[in-house]
């Protein structure tokens, strides 16, 4: 399994040197938010900072470990990975620490061990492995029903673990698959899907079944077909005024009431003046503070440890989720772009290094890594600027927390191996 690596400078430098730099800038913007503004020490390990130092030095051990196993293993113990990946999940429900209403970690002495970041890049080993075994271009259904249980099973049971934002991350996988062939019509439905969700909460099922008879109508006149199928088309607008009803049904009976209330915020659903007032003091006070930090920081920013706002505790969790709030008021707007920038290049340098890829295993792998830190990214990033609603999950390298880290290292990092040993014959 182990063997001395006499290629050690085929390594992708680049990826490599991204990684670093996140890393390193992550870790300042820990330092920050766990600062109080009093004198302190790096190496406090009584201080977040200091705890994530030692998660960053165990990272190069283990980035160490993952280069010197051979390319190989990791794609003929795949299916061995997912399935402890899966046990561990399952193993939650009877040993696992419930930590702000989520039961989605071990305890472990002192130290919390979180298996759904590590499921993440075992499911993309599963998915990659699938993919190239099965040798098509995902057109089957059978296969399309496989390859889609395989991302299901993992997220269903973080669900069920009531960890929403970490599950949203395993709709990744579908840029994964277009990439492999899978028809245009599905992202077509989901976008569909998530139109006809969003008018139906924000203007009734009535507005949903009027959009969806014109977009019936307007398929027909884009596709220049002179004859409407009209019992289809029947059938197509009784399918989409079910699911109005369902979706309407989703959001009244079966969400929490906090999601309900997030979703309610995201879309302006709320008439009552008095009640949007106090939600937005309650559930918008992470977002509000986190605007206000990001908007301070102007176009340079007040400087390291020199911000008011992330000084003075004012954004809960801003060593977690809300890391990039940080980055706003510290180094200002042209820092935050720098990220934005390390991001995209990393994201276009692994997109790159996929296509380059000799064997379908690694190609496949490399996409299912960039389409996990893109929705990652995405998702922290717009969550922090109130594009999109507030959801849960960490910036990948910049986030404190050691499960957080390991997972998006390892990940990234297996797939380095992999393109190292393309040269090889597979």
């Amino acid at each position: 399994m182990f063997k001395e690596n006499q290629r050690s400078l085929k390594f992708d430098w680049i990826t490599i040197a991204l990684f670093l730099m996140l890393v390193g800038f992550g870790w300042l913007n820990i330092i920050s938010a766990s600062h109080t503004g009093e004198m302190f020490s790096y190496f406090d390990m009584n201080q977040r900072y200091g705890k994530q130092l030692v998660f960053i030095i165990l990272t190069l051990v283990l980035i160490v470990i993952i280069l010197s196993i051979e390319a190989k293993f990791y794609e003929r113990f795949s299916s061995v990975i997912y399935i402890v990946s899966i046990l561990s999940l399952i193993g939650l429900f009877i040993f696992g620490k419930n930590i702000n209403g989520a039961t989605s970690w071990y305890a472990i002495g002192s130290m919390t061990l979180q298996p759904s970041e590590f499921a993440k890049f075992a499911t993309s080993l599963a998915v990659a492995k699938h993919i190239s075994d099965i040798q098509t271009n995902m057109k089957s259904l059978q296969d399309q029903i496989k390859t889609v249980v395989l991302i299901s099973l993992p997220a269903i049971l973080i669900l069920l673990q009531n960890d929403a934002g970490s599950t949203i991350v395993y709709a990744a996988f579908f840029f994964v698959f277009y990439r492999e062939g899978l028809q245009q019509v599905y992202l077509i439905l989901a976008a569909i899907v998530i139109l006809l969700s969003v008018v139906t909460l924000k203007f009734g099922v009535l507005s949903a079944v009027g959009l969806s008879a014109i977009i019936i109508f307007g398929f027909y006149v884009l596709k220049k077909k002179r004859r409407p199928l009209i019992i289809q088309s029947i059938a197509i607008l009784l399918l989409c005024v079910g699911f109005s009803f369902g979706v309407k049904l989703f959001y009244e009976n079966i969400l929490k009431a906090h999601q309900k209330d997030r979703i309610s915020l995201w879309l302006r659903l709320e008439k009552d003046p008095q009640k949007l007032a106090e939600m937005k003091k309650t559930i918008l006070y992470n977002l509000n503070e986190s605007e206000k930090a990001i908007s301070s920081g102007g176009l340079t920013g007040k400087g390291f440890l020199e911000g008011t706002r992330t000084t003075g505790k004012f954004v809960p969790e801003q060593d977690t989720d809300y890391i990039f709030s940080t980055v706003g008021e510290e180094w200002g707007f042209m820092g935050s772009a720098l990220v934005v920038i390390l991001f995209v290049a990393l994201l276009i340098r692994i997109l790159y290094l996929a296509e380059a890829q000799k064997s379908h295993f690694s190609r496949v792998y490399g996409y299912c890594v960039a389409s996990i830190l893109f929705i990652h990214f995405m998702i922290n990033t717009g969550m922090v600027m109130g594009l999109i609603p507030t959801v849960g999950i960490p910036l990948p390298f910049f986030s404190y927390g050691g499960s957080s880290l390991w997972g998006f290292t390892i990940l990234l990092f297996i797939f380095v191996k992999l393109d190292a040993n393309k040269v090889n014959d597979w």
